[in-house]
C-alpha cells in the first residue's frame, strides 16, 4: 500500500524540496498547506496516512496547535519539521505526542527513517490499542460466563475451574493454586471470590477461598486440602465459620 502523506510547511521552496524527496522515497503527496487552518481542512477531506508538520506556520495558528486538531480528527501519526530544537519548543510539541522530529535542513535518509519507524509505531499502538480494549471488555464481570480465564505472563489462560484446589491472599497479589500449577495474579479476594462458582467454592479466611470438593477432612478447626501429593492444612476464619456450616452435614 502507498503512504499518503500531508506535507504542511509555509515556505514553498522547502515545501517543494520535500515533496522531491517524498517521491523519490516512494510515498505519495496527497495535499500540501502552509497554515494550519488549511492542514486542519485537508487532513479531513483527504485522510492522509502521515501528517509532516511544520512547527511554525503562517497565520494565527502554529503546527502544534493544527496537529492537536488533526489527532482529535483522526488517529494519524504527526511528525513534526522544525528548525528550532530548544527545549522550549519541544516541550510545547510533546503534548501533541508526535511520532518524531525532523529538523532542518533536513537529509533523505533522516526522512526516510523517521517516517517509517512513525508508521511502525503508529501500526502498534492501534493494535495495543484494539488488544486493550478488548481485554476491558473481557475484564467485565459477568454473572452468566461459562469460562474462568486469568490473566499470566501477558496471555489469558483458560483454566478449569474444578481444577483449582484453593486461592490464597498475597497483599495485593491472589495465589491460585490448581492441579499443576501456581498462578499469581494481582487482583482482589473479594473479585475473585465473586468469579468463581459458588457452588463449589467457599471463602472460609480473608486470606483463603477453597474449593470444598477438594477437601479432605476438618481438623482441630482447619480445612486440609490434598496439593497433588502434599496435603495443606487452610484455617477456618471466626467471620466464615457460619458461611461454612452451612454448607456441611455432619453423620
Amino acid at each position: 500500500m502507498v503512504i499518503q502523506i500531508l506535507v504542511v510547511e509555509d515556505e514553498s521552496i522547502v515545501r517543494k524540496d520535500i515533496e522531491r524527496s517524498l517521491t523519490k522515497l516512494g510515498y505519495v503527496v496527497c495535499g500540501q498547506a502552509d497554515t494550519g487552518e488549511k492542514a486542519i481542512e485537508l487532513a479531513d477531506q483527504l485522510k492522509p496516512d502521515l501528517a509532516l508538520m511544520d512547527i511554525m506556520l503562517k497565520g494565527n495558528m502554529t503546527g502544534i496547535e493544527a496537529a492537536e486538531i488533526i489527532k482529535s480528527h483522526r488517529d494519524i501519526p504527526v511528525i513534526f519539521l522544525t528548525a528550532y530544537a530548544d527545549d522550549a519548543t519541544l516541550s510545547k510539541a510533546k503534548v501533541t505526542e508526535p511520532h518524531g522530529y525532523i529538523l532542518k535542513p533536513f537529509k533523505e535518509i533522516d526522512v526516510h527513517t523517521t517516517i517509517e519507524l512513525a508508521l511502525h509505531k503508529h501500526k502498534k499502538d492501534q493494535e495495543i490499542k484494539v488488544e486493550n480494549e478488548l481485554l476491558r471488555s473481557l475484564m467485565n464481570y459477568k454473572s452468566n460466563a461459562e469460562h474462568l480465564f486469568l490473566k499470566h505472563q501477558s496471555r489469558l489462560m483458560k483454566i478449569n475451574a474444578a481444577d483449582v484446589f484453593y486461592v490464597e491472599a498475597l497483599k495485593d497479589y491472589v495465589q491460585i493454586i490448581t492441579r499443576d500449577q501456581k498462578f499469581i495474579v494481582h487482583t482482589t479476594m473479594k473479585d475473585v471470590e465473586k468469579k468463581l462458582p459458588g457452588k463449589i467454592f467457599q471463602r472460609v479466611h480473608r486470606s483463603f477461598i477453597v474449593n470444598m470438593e477438594k477437601v479432605l477432612y476438618i481438623q482441630a478447626g482447619d480445612l486440609v486440602i490434598a496439593e497433588g501429593n502434599v496435603q495443606r492444612e487452610i484455617p477456618v476464619g471466626g467471620n466464615y465459620r457460619d458461611e461454612l456450616a452451612e454448607r456441611i452435614n455432619v453423620l
